[in-house]
């Protein structure tokens, strides 16, 4: 059980604090709720360029990284589709370095043309080197367009389109910084040994004056359920055949989700999982599968991909998996499978919840995606599932009129040559 409390300041910042006296150490998380989905649909992967833009320097600070060296601290950040989350790890006795570090940046970025450009630039190079240049990088713009029509799923967090960053003004970032990095749109949670009555001074001291901003509209387009499969196919210069197919599934809080992601487990949970056994192993129908779930806020997509052994086609490949599938819907799990699935699922859990880092991100998670309490209440979630539920949804997710199929095939070398 993680306890916790939390308080909010004036200015609408939540502060969630998790003490640990066992530690010497601290975790300041700043989360703000913005991600992917807030983009307007022709200025697309801003979001990921503030996680860059957020370390090139701020109002008084002309270099985040080197005072949290000096600090011995070590910190970090990551965007997806609902959020953008920065982390520091220091000693406690230097945490006042972090609250100081985070609010000037709260307060204001360096809003510099140079800034922008290097960032602009940098951004740019990993969109080319991931997505442009790296075999089957852009898998994940073709399944989010061809899962999504309107909700804002339907680009890829990196960006839609190069341009877009490319073509990023000034304006265009203060614009956006003055709508979603302010802390009315933020969640400061400080994990470690270090009391609430510690944190609410030091976030009363280095946040409680910095200003809100507009309220944000929160209502996204919602996907409507799909009502017929989606099939591409993609020739490319990659060094064999892949397949993926993608199945929308539920929303984060639902309980069908964690069916879902145990579904998932089922399939492609380590060596011992049934699509290793008998896809990879026995039938040797393939060289590399795997199944995941997306983990979005609103509902996802439940994954599976492969890459189809030497001389084995994509159609066999794909007949394999939808053969597991059918034994997923036509015979009931064993509880002695389902209860080793539920007892990794629970060790997991337990290991996670060991680092006072992982606990901040998590409690972060949770409070964004608007139930904190969810974060001692999931692993009784995934304990409740019963074989006949795992059955249910996965009759009604794993149906091909729900599902998007990318074949991304290998351009014949050879034949190219001649």
């Amino acid at each position: 059980m993680i306890q916790y409390e939390r308080f909010e300041l004036e200015n609408g910042l939540k502060v969630i604090v998790h003490q640990d006296n066992s530690t010497p150490l601290v975790a300041v998380n700043v989360i703000y709720n913005v991600g992917a989905k807030n983009e307007s649909p022709e200025k697309t992967g801003f979001a990921h360029l503030f996680e860059h833009l957020m370390f090139g320097g701020s109002a008084n600070v002309p270099d985040f990284d080197i005072p949290i060296q000096m600090a011995g601290g070590d910190n970090n950040a990551f965007t997806n589709n609902d959020v953008t989350n920065f982390y520091v790890y220091l000693p406690v006795e230097n945490v006042e370095t972090a609250f100081w570090l985070e609010s000037d940046r709260m307060y204001s970025l360096n809003f510099d043309e140079k800034v922008l450009d290097v960032q602009r630039k940098v951004v740019v190079e990993e969109f080319k080197e991931t997505c442009l240049n790296q075999p089957y990088g852009d898998v994940w713009h073709h399944l989010s367009e061809m899962a999504y029509k309107v909700h804002p799923y339907r680009w890829p967090t990196i960006g839609k389109e190069l341009r877009h960053i490319e073509e990023a003004t000034l304006e265009d970032v203060k614009t956006f910084f003055y709508q979603y990095y302010r802390p009315n749109n933020a969640v400061l949670i400080v994990a470690g040994n270090i009391s609430t009555e510690q944190v609410r001074a030091l976030a009363e001291k280095w946040f409680g004056d910095i200003l809100p901003g507009p309220a944000i509209n929160r209502d996204l387009p919602q996907e409507p359920p799909q009502t017929e499969g989606v099939v591409r196919v993609l020739e490319a210069n990659v060094p064999s055949d892949a397949l993926y197919l993608a199945f929308r599934m539920n929303a984060r809080l639902d309980f069908d989700f964690y069916v879902a992601d145990l579904l998932s487990d089922v399939l492609s949970d380590g060596r011992s999982s049934r699509l290793f056994q008998r896809l990879l192993k026995e039938k040797q129908l393939f060289s590399h599968i795997d199944c995941y779930v997306s983990g979005s806020y609103d509902p996802g997509l439940f994954i599976i991909e492969g890459k189809p052994s030497e001389g084995v086609s994509l159609e066999e490949a794909e007949a394999g998996i939808w053969g597991e599938i059918e034994l997923l819907k036509n015979e009931l799990l064993s509880e002695r499978e389902l209860q080793k699935l539920k007892n990794k699922v629970e060790s997991n859990l337990i290991f996670s919840e060991m680092s006072i880092l992982n606990k901040a991100i998590n409690l972060a998670l949770f409070e964004v995606l608007g139930d904190l309490d969810m974060i001692n209440k999931e692993g009784d979630l995934y304990q409740q599932i019963t074989p006949a539920e795992l059955q249910r949804v996965a009759r009604e997710m794993l149906r091909l009129e729900n599902c998007c199929r990318l074949y991304y095939k290998a351009v014949d070398k050879e034949a190219v040559v001649a």
